[in-house]
């Protein structure tokens, strides 16, 4: 349905009776039920405003997003030059970090709420771009009417994620708000060009940093494992062209050999890299067998294991007495600790997607995982820092965190949403521990 009129007036009949006139997208049927779930007020759109500009500017200027922010000016603020648009960059949370273009459209959009640090989620605002390509994770454009509450309907918007490309993690979304032209194919074609360029800038910077970090080059290989079922790896991202079938062996330019990455792992082999990375000076059988089992595992077991792995990754598992690694081999865990290290706590949120193998029950798996979320939990803490602790409260490991939402109570401004949140959920969990 493109006809304005149709459009809006199927809008007024769901929002009456609760029924879909045909002809409406099922992308934007499917977001309007989920905003009437959500109890959003078409009438008035209600974005979360709570964040201070002082709070806004430190974090912006930490977020992994700011680098890639001179791409997004170069490619999509200059292309839209003297058109009635702005360009905007979400973080991960649907908040908005920046906006950018015709000085007339942000006045327009500013007085909606469209504006720098509020919070553009469907359960706040309904259907917008920005917040239905958050929910849906893909490319969305978003036409006048088809926008849930009213005053946002005299606009158009495209919007993509931006993710990062090891792995797949949303890191926030690009979006164009404005007039006619963004309603146009083209606009959204630009957008998903300027995201594609965004990330893989993200990801060259990411390779040089661990490269620098490291000192491997490009051809040390990289195991994932926090917030996914099974680990996996993988070579640095600007080398995955040069590797070789997954589970052979490559030659690299300073004459070593190293393991090809072998994509997605079983839980255990996941589990056997994982603590070999984190044992330098290697384990015997018997040591490997009380981290990986809580209850008995025999060595003749582990052997079997190991030389399965073996077979896998090649000479990246080194020597047998005891078991090492033959290979540098760099883990998201040390991603997280080097940032946490740097003091950037809101990168190390970005790189922590969730714990180490959750559905591990490895003895040495479980103390990792709860190293590093209470690291990741302390920093976050200690940092003072009203946004690390919405990312943190908002994730599952940190929705119940009784200290946290008291320290955000503490931290946000009387009267503010966020002040308001932490009294309600202080509450609920009180009540829950009677």
């Amino acid at each position: 349905m493109t006809d304005p009129a149709a459009l809006s007036a199927a809008h007024e009949a769901f929002l009456s009776t609760g029924a879909l006139p045909p002809g409406i997208r099922p992308l934007v049927a499917a977001s309007w039920r989920r905003s009437a779930r959500s109890g959003v007020d078409p009438d008035v759109p209600q974005p979360d405003v709570s964040m201070s500009d002082a709070d806004l500017g430190t974090y912006r200027a930490r977020h992994p997003l700011a680098s890639a922010m001179p791409v997004v000016r170069d490619l999509l603020v200059a292309g839209l030059a003297g058109e009635s648009a702005v360009v905007a960059m979400t973080d991960d949370s649907g908040r908005i970090l920046w906006v950018e273009g015709s000085a007339r459209v942000r006045d327009d959009v500013g007085r909606i709420g469209f504006v720098e640090g509020a919070v553009w989620r469907e359960e706040r605002v309904g259907t917008n771009a920005p917040g239905t390509a958050l929910a849906t994770g893909r490319p969305v454009q978003v036409l006048g009417a088809e926008h849930f509450t009213r005053p946002v309907q005299s606009f158009n918007c495209a919007a993509a994620p931006v993710r990062d490309l090891r792995t797949g993690r949303v890191l926030g979304v690009l979006d164009v708000t404005g007039g006619h032209v963004a309603a146009s194919g083209l606009v959204l074609s630009l957008v998903r060009a300027s995201v594609a360029a965004v990330e893989r800038e993200l990801a060259e910077r990411s390779e040089r940093s661990e490269r620098s970090a490291t000192g491997h080059g490009p051809f040390a290989p990289r195991l994932d494992v926090l917030g996914v079922s099974n680990g996996v790896l993988r070579a640095a991202p600007g080398a995955a062209a040069g590797w070789p079938a997954p589970g052979t062996s490559a030659t690299a330019p300073d004459g070593g050999t190293h393991a090809a990455p072998s994509g997605r792992l079983s839980l255990r082999h996941s589990e056997i890299l994982l603590l070999l990375a984190a044992s330098p000076r290697g384990l015997g059988a018997d040591e490997l067998a009380v981290l990986l089992h809580p209850g008995e595992l025999s060595d003749v077991t582990v052997r079997a294991e190991v030389s399965r792995l073996r077979r896998a990754v090649g000479p990246l598992l080194g020597g047998s007495r005891p078991y090492r690694l033959g290979a540098p081999l760099r883990t998201d865990l040390d991603t997280v600790r080097d940032l946490l290290a740097a003091g950037d706590v809101h990168a190390a949120l970005t790189a922590y997607p969730g714990p180490v193998l959750p559905r591990s029950v490895a003895p040495g798996v479980e103390r990792l995982r709860d190293e590093l979320s209470a690291e990741v939990r302390g920093a976050v803490l200690a940092s003072g820092d009203v946004g690390a602790l919405g990312r943190w409260l908002a994730s599952d490991e940190g929705a119940d965190d009784h200290a946290a939402w008291r320290r955000l109570g503490a931290l946000a401004a009387p009267g503010t949403p966020a002040a308001a949140r932490a009294r309600a959920r202080l509450a609920l969990l009180d009540r829950s521990l009677r």
